[in-house]
């Protein structure tokens, strides 16, 4: 029996589009699977479960032009040599794409927040700075420390600060559980389970993280990271401050926009200037690295709350999402940016963050964004 998938690419042309389609009848999970095109070409192919238990399969498109449609069959297939791999040690889990490590997550009661470094790039040089995890880099500068890579942070819970860790105090962000969820050949998914901490060490609410990790071909590299919080200790006031981000990046020192860099954000904003304080729906941040040009863009959901978001995004190298942070932003104190949330209510973000060669433009992140809010369209055609 032969399945075929029907992918239409809609308005936008596709470049390594993931794309996940409900099967009508379940595939053996003990044999292994890709989706092969017309002229031969096959790519792996994941089984995973939807929430309802549905299986469904996931693969990356390589390519479609705008208004075109695809029809693949699925067929059984060995898995290729290099598949994604999450591998988890004392505290940290390494993501291996395409056979090399991409990045590692360090959760443990070490660090005061869980974060990933390095973030491997298109030329196998680290695209976010290393500084303090590693220090001596040459070209890093020491400030702020807490500025750890690839991370989640905020600087006003309840009024405690769970974004620096200044000496007079700060909150901590604790891992109470980690679950791999899914580890295939084309992609992974991390669970983390998280107690935010007031600086007193008391309990404020809990946040389930998940880190999804795809393997793409080429160059680049794709994390989607969604963020749930849940006041279980009470009302919870995310406070109106500059000084935090959802989804938070410190890009690697040679790309800030204060020496060779550029942040570009989604309206063609550019530099610091025009894009500090600003709302758009992506945020790009791109400069020169050992071997090339590339970049880190930021893509905010239309699911977010405060959509689409503000940016807190420097030019010595700071880029993250700040939904809250209004009277900075705008300069007004009448701006209360700040969030109450009752207690037992949840808060969702989601955001994808696209690791590229080359800068914005020839990276086609405009497109890309697409491929995140309004992917292909996917649906079985036939089985015979």
């Amino acid at each position: 029996m032969a399945t075929s998938i029907t992918v239409k690419a809609g308005p936008h042309s596709r470049l390594n589009s993931p794309v996940t389609v409900a099967l009508a009848s379940p595939l053996d999970t003990s044999k292994t699977y890709a989706v092969r095109c017309a002229e031969g070409k096959t790519v792996p192919a994941q089984i995973v479960k939807a929430a309802d238990g549905v299986q469904q399969l996931f693969f990356i498109l390589p390519e479609l032009a705008a208004k075109q449609d695809l029809t693949l069959t699925v067929v059984e297939a060995p898995l290729p040599l290099n598949t994604l791999k999450l591998e988890q040690a004392d505290d940290t889990i390494n993501v291996k794409a395409n056979g090399k490590l991409f990045t590692t997550l360090h959760y443990g009661g070490n660090w005061v927040r869980p974060f990933m470094h390095p973030v491997i790039g298109p030329y196998g040089s680290n695209l976010t700075r290393s500084y303090p995890m590693v220090e001596g880099v040459p070209g890093e500068p020491k400030d702020h420390p807490h500025q750890k890579s690839f991370w989640t942070a905020w600087g006003d819970v309840n009024g405690t600060d769970n974004w620096s860790e200044l000496e007079r105090g700060h909150g901590t962000i604790k891992t109470t559980a980690v679950t791999i969820l899914e580890n295939g050949p084309v992609r992974g998914k991390v669970a983390l389970a998280l107690d935010w901490l007031s600086d007193k060490g008391e309990k404020q609410m809990v946040e389930n993280r998940e880190l999804t990790y795809y393997q793409l071909p080429g160059n680049d590299s794709i994390v989607d990271l969604k963020v749930v919080f849940t006041a279980t200790n009470g009302d919870i006031k995310f406070g109106d401050t500059k000084e935090g981000g959802i989804c938070s990046i410190r890009v690697a020192s040679s790309m800030d926009a204060k020496l060779n860099g550029t942040i570009v954000n989604a309206y063609g904003a550019i530099g610091e200037a025009e894009t500090w304080g600003k709302r758009a729906a992506w945020c790009d941040y791109y400069g020169p690295v050992p071997g090339g040009v590339a970049g880190i863009c930021i893509m905010d959901h239309p699911d977010n709350y405060c959509y689409p978001t503000y940016w807190h995004v420097r030019n010595y190298g700071l880029m993250t999402a700040n939904p809250f942070g209004l009277s900075y932003f705008h300069d007004n104190p009448a701006r209360d940016g700040s969030l109450v949330l009752k207690n037992g209510e949840t808060l969702t973000f989601q955001y994808r963050v696209f690791f590229h060669a080359s800068d914005t433009k020839q990276a086609a992140v405009a497109e890309r964004y697409h491929d995140y809010i309004n992917p292909p369209k996917a649906a079985i055609a036939a089985e015979a």
